[in-house]
């Protein structure tokens, strides 16, 4: 239970950290969707470990295998299977803390719940993981861009309390990958390396945000009452590992607004219904509205440090734990191309229910 995303287009992910791979398995993928092993694999190198001193030095190659649902370069409209071997596990770094519950992790909770956990790197708690959603996420991604020219761009907006300037309905792809942060601001970005390569130094972590905008997305996507587009969104996004809140449009920041100063104003531009501001980001009613669809996304500070923390073991002794293994001491660059990919799931999934129920 709980593997599963998606209603019209469904996927399930499977695998764990340590374990011999991980994938994905596409359920109501749309036939005829030209799709090849590079596309995939240009999307997985963003998110792979090992791209820089910025992030874990684990190296994976992460090389995809497309298994099933594909044929003679289109889908085939049947369930398509994606995996990647894991080749650069290294499961007895965590063998010191096998019965250890290291603090903030999911080892403690995952043992209440099952009984049973997998100690290598997290196991299935790991974001290793998220492998199968940006996979999954290509083959959405394309179906929206082929159908409406949906373009989805995510990015490093802070780390730690260093934030960018940055314009959500002008921020590109190649702006946001012409460095290692994934930060559009190039001065920020430069200070934003300084403080990961610190506090990597320090054997220590930083979180921060990451935005998100959705541009080309049409009017009507969503469903009252529980599965609002936002609702969703928010959902997807807070399944990711280390998210902890997410905000649309003004978010919390239009809490210090009047009514007066929030409502978005209709006109008509270009013969269309439009909105001369953009507070709701997007979504109104829980129903896209045809504006750009502005998220932020905040990720806690990696839980995997270099200190020595206190903790206790399985059997309840009181113990201190001195981390081993591979780590990203923020996990904000590699965690953008992942937050693109759930956004790009729920849309494709949303806009596939929308053709369905209109489909007279």
């Amino acid at each position: 239970m709980g593997n599963t995303f998606g209603r019209a287009f469904r996927i399930t992910t499977w695998g764990e950290s340590h374990g011999g791979g991980v994938g994905v398995v596409i359920d109501g993928c749309p036939p005829r969707i030209p799709i090849c092993v590079e596309e995939v694999q240009l999307e997985l190198d963003r998110r792979r470990p090992g791209q820089s001193d910025l992030t874990t030095p684990r190296q994976e190659g992460d090389r995809v295998q497309i298994l099933s649902g594909v044929f003679e370069g289109v889908t085939l409209g049947t369930p398509v299977s994606m995996m990647v071997w894991n080749q650069d596990a290294r499961p007895e770094s965590y063998a010191p803390f096998r019965d250890t519950y290291r603090p903030s992790h999911a080892d403690y909770t995952y043992e209440a719940k099952y009984g049973i956990r997998n100690w290598m790197g997290g196991g299935r708690a790991s974001a290793r993981e998220t492998i199968g959603r940006v996979a999954a996420s290509v083959l959405a991604r394309k179906w929206l861009h082929i159908h409406w020219g949906v373009e989805i761009v995510a990015w490093v907006e802070r780390v730690h309390d260093l934030r960018a300037q940055v314009d959500p309905a002008l921020v590109t792809r190649d702006a946001v990958e012409s460095n290692l942060v994934r930060c559009p601001d190039a001065r920020a970005a430069e200070l934003m390396a300084e403080r990961i390569r610190l506090v990597k130094d320090q054997g220590d972590s930083v979180g921060g945000v990451i935005g998100v905008v959705a541009r080309g997305v049409p009017a009507g996507l969503g469903e009252p009452v529980f599965d609002k587009l936002e609702a969703d969104l928010a959902k997807a996004l807070m399944s990711l590992p280390a998210v902890k809140g997410v905000e649309i449009g003004s978010g919390f920041e239009g809490t210090l607004l009047r009514g007066s100063e929030h409502n978005d104003p209709f006109e008509i531009r270009d013969g269309k219904v439009r909105t001369s501001k953009n507070h709701s980001g997007g979504v109104q009613g829980g129903i896209s509205n045809g504006e750009d669809i502005v998220l932020r996304v905040a990720f806690k500070p990696t839980s995997t440090i270099f200190k020595v923390q206190d903790t206790v073991t399985s059997q309840g002794e009181t113990v201190q734990l001195e981390a081993q293994g591979r780590h990203d001491p923020c996990v904000l660059p590699r965690a953008v191309p992942i937050v693109e990919a759930m956004v790009a799931l729920v849309l494709a999934d949303h806009a596939m229910r929308q053709r369905a129920q209109n489909a007279n």
